[in-house]
C-alpha cells in the first residue's frame, strides 16, 4: 500500500522567515527480508503522562530484529534508536527508510543490530523531542522509558556502549538534544540532515500570525506554521494559557517577547554545545551529514564548526543530494556501519 506523507522537516526553516522546503513523497510498506522479524509493541511512557496537549502516553514502536535473534537465544545485541522527522509517524518513516532491508544487508556483512523506530507524532505534527508539560517529555521518553522497555523485553546490550542514537531532520535535531541532555544513555550518535540547529528569531508580523491561529485550525495553517506551533508549544509551554498552553513570542505592548525567544534558544543544539562539552566528549563517536541541495546545510555546517571550536572529535559529511533522496541508502551504507565500528557488538 502507498501512503502519501511529508517526511521532511526542512520546512522548519520557515520558522526563521525563509521559504518552506517541504517535499511530498510516498512510502511503500517496508519489505521484510527472510530471517528478519519485525514487532510493533505499544510502549507506555511515564514521561508523557498528563501532558496538556492530550498526546497519548502509549506509543507504537517498530522493533526490527536481526536474523540470528531467534536462533541464538543467549546472544545479546546492540540497539540503534532511529528518530523520525516532522509530520510523519514512526511507522511511515520505518517504511520510507526500508529499515528491515538495512538490518538484513548489514547482518549479511556481519553487522547485526536491533533497530528501533519510535512514533512521536503529536497533535501539532511533532514532539520536537523536547521536554514540555504541554507536549509531554518526549526527550526523556526516548532516553529513559524506551531504553528501559527495550532492555527489559529484548536481549539488548544494556549499557550506553551498546546503544546508538540516530535521526533524520527533526529526528536529527532530536539526536543532538537528546544526546546532550542524556549522554549516559547512548554511546555514539549520528544526525542526518538535522533541522532547527541554530536559535530562531521572530518578527512582530510572524509572531502575530502565530498567535492568531485557532486551536482547531492548526492542520489547515500550512506546514511551516504548524511546525512553528509545534516548536513553540515544546519550547515555551505555559500551563496557564489554554488552548495551546504556550507563551507566544508576542509581548503585551505588541513587540517580540525576548524572554520567549530566549526560551526557544535554550533548545537550540548550536546554543547548547558550549554548556554540554563534557557530555559531547563522553561519546565514543559523533557523526552527522547533510545533502548539498538541502536548505539545512548552513545550520548543519555551523554545528560542525562549533564542535571544532571546542575540539570535539566528530565526522561531518556533505553529499550530492536533497533533504530526502539518499537518506535511506546512507542509513544502510554509512550510519549502521558507523555504529558497528563504535558500539559494543557482542556481550
Amino acid at each position: 500500500m502507498l501512503k502519501g506523507l511529508i517526511i521532511t522537516a526542512a520546512a522548519l526553516t520557515a520558522l526563521t522567515a525563509q521559504p518552506a522546503l517541504a517535499q511530498n513523497i510516498t512510502a511503500p510498506d517496508a519489505v521484510v527480508p527472510a530471517g528478519i522479524t519485525v514487532e510493533a509493541p505499544m510502549v507506555h511512557g511515564a514521561s508523557l503522562e498528563g501532558n496538556l496537549e492530550g498526546n497519548s502516553a502509549d506509543r507504537e514502536v517498530m522493533v526490527v530484529l536481526p536474523p540470528s535473534y531467534a536462533s541464538s537465544p543467549s546472544r545479546h545485541y546492540p540497539v540503534v534508536y532511529y528518530l523520525h522527522g516532522f509530520a510523519i509517524s514512526g511507522r511511515d518513516f520505518y517504511d520510507y527508510m526500508q529499515v528491515p532491508t538495512a538490518v538484513a544487508e548489514n547482518a549479511a556483512a556481519g553487522r547485526e543490530f536491533i533497530v528501533v523506530v519510535p512514533d512521536t507524532l503529536t497533535a501539532m505534527g511533532g514532539s520536537m523531542y523536547s521536554n514540555s508539560v504541554t507536549t509531554g517529555n518526549f526527550r526523556e521518553f526516548i532516553a529513559k522509558d524506551l531504553v528501559a522497555y527495550m532492555d527489559a523485553n529484548y536481549r539488548t546490550i544494556p549499557t550506553r556502549e551498546g546503544r546508538g542514537l540516530a535521526g533524520h531532520s527533526m529526528g536529527g535535531y532530536g539526536t543532538w538534544v537528546t544526546a546532550m541532555t542524556y549522554p549516559e544513555s547512548f554511546g555514539s550518535i549520528w544526525a542526518q540532515s538535522a533541522c532547527c540547529v541554530s536559535p530562531r528569531g521572530e518578527t512582530v508580523e510572524s509572531a502575530t500570525a502565530m498567535a492568531a491561529v485557532p486551536r482547531d485550525g492548526v492542520d489547515q495553517s500550512g506546514f511551516g506554521m504548524r511546525a512553528g506551533l509545534a516548536s513553540a508549544v515544546a519550547w515555551a509551554p505555559n500551563p496557564l494559557k489554554p488552548p495551546f498552553y504556550v507563551d507566544f513570542p508576542l509581548a503585551a505592548d505588541g513587540t517580540v517577547d525576548q524572554l520567549v525567544i530566549a526560551r526557544w534558544a535554550n533548545n537550540s543544539p548550536l546554543a547548547m554545545v558550549s554548556s554540554h562539552i563534557d557530555a559531547l566528549q563522553s561519546f565514543d563517536a559523533i557523526g552527522s551529514d547533510v545533502g548539498e541541495q538541502d536548505g539545512l546545510i548552513r545550520d548543519d555546517t555551523m554545528i560542525s564548526a562549533e564542535l571544532d571550536k571546542f575540539g570535539i572529535k566528530h565526522i561531518f559529511e556533505t553529499y550530492e543530494g536533497t533533504h530526502t533522496d539518499k537518506i535511506g541508502q546512507r542509513f544502510n551504507e554509512l550510519v549502521l556501519p558507523f555504529f558497528a565500528e563504535h558500539l559494543n557488538m557482542v556481550e
